[in-house]
């Protein structure tokens, strides 16, 4: 049995799923990390090389896994700079617990200027997770680690952070069970009579659209069809690409979901925001029907016509269940999805071109089931109108929290979290540098990344901007970028450089035969702007 604070949040820990510990130790957690010294083979600590490299590698492992991850730092500094990362799994719905170290209990708000104190250290990580609260000492450990397993698995999945004064770590603990495992909250009950009036919505539509996010991933099956029984297109654009597999003559990106926004009659959102409503707009004639764990984002925008509170694992199924023998063909319908989803298969083709052209390097060499780990980048931003994707959990993204440079330790920790499948990110120089240290990681730990860096000396996008709209006045945009290929190696990583699409299928090959993390320069010059397929106006209620 745990003796101490130090040794129950070990235990916890392990008895909750957590195989891997990613962090960056230091004093004010010497002796949580002494306690986990003879569990090491139990929960393996990944050290990193910047608090931020450790918070977006659990935050990828997440994002590629679907279970609960965990990262350790030191307060202060330590913690703040794990910021970034935690914005990104908060939006992202990402389960990832933060654990943090704090000063003394008894100095925590006096201002006495102690190492890596901070005026409010739990209110700021309060605003960046779904809960977070301190351990105050042994008596209720037990009961606050709890809770946080707890709210990691229950209703939205979002980070949840615990902070551990230095002096309580060795505090001793009573109360505390035999079995420390924590089991999710029973899901809210799904109101029948409500699937029903959706489902008499939809068996009447003739022009229905679904939307689907990240609350979403785990019904890819149910969704699937949902939306054959009822001809309908699914929409994703960031979170919930995969959820129905691009090959899906009704799977749809956010363009063609806009250029259909104007006819449908009945929007069913499923594990998402729905924000559609107020970025396309929306009017009477437009009935909304919307599910959702999170019962605040029912009715956030726009109430609903039918809110069903509850686990979309749930109420799908149900939904599928109450639409047998309703059916409709809707061919009519089927033939204009089709026609807008060729007619945007050839803008960009044609107006897109070199962005494609790397993206279908990527695609032709990624198995169906790597991982592609997108960024702030020209070929990312394409990517999340174009880049297929075959299954779930396959294309991971910032969402809305746009995180320049999350993508290369990000995609770190899904490699390290899932060495059975190839994982890809792509960077464009300057998001790249942001993380690029991590490279050390992940040749110290043998992790198989492969990333690929196109390389313009400069913040494209933003010069992009500068030039277009604000009459050709760039500024502090362009940058000097290191020879990333001899950057690589210098860490112990393998550099490659491809100049071509055809050159960088042949390096993904060698990338993928290694063992270890490898870095493909890509040299790139301006590319044409997407923002005609991403900046889309409202077309409803105007």
């Amino acid at each position: 049995m745990p003796e101490t604070v130090a040794e129950l949040v070990v235990e916890t820990l392990i008895r909750n799923g957590i195989d891997n510990l990613y962090c960056l130790p230091g004093v004010q957690n010497d002796d949580f990390f002494d306690a986990l010294y003879d569990k090491q083979n139990r929960l393996t600590p990944i050290q990193t090389r910047h608090e931020q490299g450790a918070a977006y590698m659990a935050v990828g492992a997440a994002l590629a896994t679907g279970r609960p991850q965990a990262f350790a730092v030191v307060p202060g500094p330590g913690f703040l700079n794990t910021g970034a990362a935690l914005a990104t799994a908060y939006a992202t719905n990402a389960p990832v617990l933060a654990l943090i170290g704090q000063i003394p209990s008894r100095a925590i708000g006096k201002g006495f200027g102690l190492l890596h104190e901070l005026p409010d250290q739990l209110g700021t990580l309060q605003s960046l997770t779904k809960q977070a609260a301190t351990v105050i000492g042994g008596d209720g450990a037990h009961a606050l680690l709890q809770s946080a397993f707890a709210a990691l698995q229950s209703g939205r999945r979002r980070p949840v952070g615990v902070e551990v004064p230095v002096n309580v770590w060795k505090s001793p603990v009573a109360g505390a069970p035999a079995d420390l495992a924590t089991a999710a909250e029973t899901p809210p009950e799904i109101d029948a009579e409500a699937v029903e009036r959706a489902a008499g919505l939809l068996g009447s539509a003739e022009r229905p659209l679904i939307v689907v996010g990240s609350g979403a991933l785990e019904s890819s099956e149910a969704v699937t069809r949902l939306a054959e029984m009822l001809s309908a297109p699914v929409i994703a654009y960031r979170t919930g690409r995969g959820v129905v597999s691009s090959e899906h003559e009704l799977s749809a990106g956010a363009p063609v979901g806009h250029a259909l926004w104007p006819a449908c009659d009945v929007v069913l959102g499923i594990g998402t925001r729905l924000n559609q409503q107020m970025l396309w707009g929306a009017d009477d004639a437009m009935k909304v029907i919307h599910i959702d764990i999170d019962d605040e984002e029912l009715g956030r925008v726009r109430a609903p016509d039918v809110a069903i509170h509850g686990d979309v694992r749930d109420a799908v199924p149900l939904l599928v269940a109450a639409l047998e023998g309703r059916e409709a063909n809707r061919g009519d319908w089927r033939d204009r999805v089709a026609a807008e989803k060729a007619r945007f298969a050839k803008a960009y083709r044609d107006r897109l071109a070199p962005q494609m052209a790397w993206l279908d390097a990527i695609r032709a060499e990624l198995p169906r089931d790597g991982i592609f780990v997108d960024e702030l980048t020209q070929v990312g931003y394409v990517a999340r109108l174009a880049f297929p994707s075959y299954r779930p959990r396959t294309h991971l993204t910032s969402a809305y929290q746009g995180t320049l440079g999350w993508g290369i330790p990000s995609a770190l920790g899904a490699a390290h979290a899932r060495p059975d499948v190839p994982v890809v990110a792509i960077a464009g120089d300057g998001g790249a540098l942001f993380g690029i240290t991590e490279l050390a990681t992940a040749v110290h730990h043998a992790i198989p990344l492969t990333a690929i860096v196109f390389n313009d000396n400069a913040y494209g996008n933003v010069r992009r901007f500068q030039i277009e709209n604000y009459d050709n006045r760039p500024i502090a945009s362009d940058l000097t970028s290191p020879d990333f290929v001899r950057l690589a190696e210098s860490f112990g990583a393998r550099g490659l450089r491809a100049e071509t699409p055809d050159d960088l299928r042949l390096r993904l090959r060698e990338a993928f035969k290694g063992s270890g993390p490898t870095v493909i320069e890509v040299p790139v010059g301006d590319f044409p702007s997407p923002w005609e397929f991403l900046m889309l106006p409202k077309v409803r209620g105007v």
